[in-house]
């Protein structure tokens, strides 16, 4: 059988390749499935701190320190979710990126301007969105990274709930943007939040990520290997100053996401898929669990749109994000020969540009680390970080429950194999196999209504040729 075709590079969002199509559906769905564990963990974490019964043990908990001091890891529990768990998530972004680089949707430069181009824009454009507010109104310009970010996971777990029809290119749109994404908030994370760099430590890591980088070209396998020295790494990126969940990146960029002859998956593919479950099902929520119990009143809700701080991270989600991403999509098709995918339309990507405005994740990781120091403004952010991200998911669930219908249509479309092969029909329409097993499959139909249609007429003939008596409602009414 004939390969399936590919998608025309100059359609935006267009139909993706199956293989592709493939693995971003399962990435989705391990992705929803944190993201609603996610999002029970958020609302476990604001009941807990805000119960005046359970306050003072989410406080406890959060501030409990426990590791070894000799070796500068004697932190907080919060800490170990922010630093040290969190490395973790980071490891896989590091590998979806290098996946997206190699043979994913930024593997062609001229697929990838629209979603790096859509990214920094959805980054920048918050940014300068908090700065303007929180300039204005007199506050702090600390917090400008913070409305940056996207939680794919949080936004993937609205997307579950909302839009279960969604074509898959543009859930892989928005995944591919929040992979661009997470290496700009890494970026930023590394380069605006050092913590006083310890340059030897710093070598140590450096050193580190070397033997890491040699034994994978080595073939060496083993996790008794890996885990320990990538631990090591993480300690001494946690010393240097650098925050810790960079050494998490750096390795997902190590590893192989090209597949040799013969491999069925490349190192980094298998690496993702059992730590991914990981990352998603248990690393991000106990993040969540003690990084966004901010206390919730009703002066803090007031707060939330009247500080400058906080109104400028709100409004930078909300406005910022959607503005920028769908802005950066419009700019860059306007002026590139890509074009939109006939199937659909601008509202579409504003829908899911609206999308990107919900941070959670990192954003709340970005705040502690712009506020550190400020335990009030640290939790008001986080306040805003929810309010804002809360307001996206309304705003894009609006949006697109109104293009429903359009979208059903579109996926049923996508799904369809009248022939039964196991591959979508819109994947073989340059194949002649298909189009011969289509025409046996539609002779045979054809030969099956002849049949019942000249069945149907013997019977009409047969009923027409019985012949008929008097009614049995005749009734005599004595004329002669």
């Amino acid at each position: 059988m004939a390969a399936p075709r590919t998608r025309n590079r100059s359609t935006f969002l267009g139909r993706l390749s199956l293989p592709e199509r493939t693995f971003v559906a399962d990435a989705l769905r391990t992705e929803t499935v944190g993201g609603v564990l996610l999002l029970l963990s958020a609302i476990a974490a604001l009941i807990w701190a805000n119960a005046p019964a359970l306050r003072g043990s989410y406080e406890t908990i959060s501030n409990y320190h426990l590791g070894p001091a000799s070796l500068g890891l004697h932190l907080s529990i919060g800490h170990w979710a922010a630093d040290g768990l969190l490395a973790i998530f980071f490891f896989v972004a590091g590998i979806e990126l290098k996946r997206e680089l190699v043979a994913g949707e930024l593997r062609d430069p001229r697929a990838a301007v629209l979603p790096v181009i859509a990214a920094l824009c959805g980054m920048a454009v918050p940014a300068i969105v908090y700065a303007v507010t929180s300039a204005t109104g007199g506050g702090s310009l600390a917090g400008w990274a913070v409305p940056t970010a996207t939680d794919i996971a949080f936004a993937l777990a609205v997307l579950a709930v909302i839009g279960t029809s969604l074509p898959s290119s543009l859930r892989a749109f928005l995944l591919t943007l929040a992979v661009v994404d997470d290496l700009g908030a890494i970026l930023i994370i590394a380069i605006f939040f050092p913590h006083g760099l310890n340059f030897a430590a710093l070598a140590g890591a450096v050193v580190g990520l070397a033997v890491f980088w040699v034994l994978l070209r080595k073939g060496v396998r083993g996790w008794y290997v890996y885990v320990p020295l990538a631990l090591v790494i993480w300690g001494l990126m946690y010393n240097s100053g650098i925050h810790a969940t960079i050494a998490g990146v750096a390795m997902g960029l190590m590893l192989r996401c090209h597949r040799h002859e013969g491999e069925e998956r490349s190192p980094g593919e298998r690496i993702e898929h059992l730590v991914r479950p990981l990352s998603a099902g248990l690393v991000v929520p106990l993040f969540a669990l003690f990084s966004a119990g901010a206390v919730i009143s009703g002066g803090a809700l007031v707060d939330v749109f009247t500080k400058p701080e906080t109104l400028g991270v709100v409004l930078g989600l909300v406005v910022g994000k959607t503005i920028g991403v769908f802005g950066g999509t419009w700019l860059t098709v306007r002026f590139t020969r890509a074009s939109l995918s006939d199937d659909l339309a601008w509202p579409d990507v504003f829908a899911v540009a609206s999308l990107a405005g919900i941070g959670f994740t990192v954003s709340l990781l970005i705040g502690e680390l712009a506020f550190e120091g400020d335990a009030v403004l640290t939790s008001e952010v986080k306040a805003a970080v929810l309010t804002g991200s809360l307001i996206a998911a309304v705003f894009a669930t609006a949006l697109l429950k109104v293009r429903n219908a359009k979208y059903r249509a579109l996926c049923e479309d996508e799904e369809r194999d009248e022939d039964l092969d196991g591959v979508p029909d819109v994947y073989e329409q340059d194949d002649p196999a298909y189009h011969l097993r289509m025409a046996e499959i539609y002779e045979r139909k054809a030969a099956e209504h002849r049949r019942l249609a000249l069945l149907t007429s013997a019977e009409s003939d047969t009923s027409n040729d019985t012949p008929t008596g008097p009614t049995a409602d005749a009734t005599d009414d004595g004329r002669p």
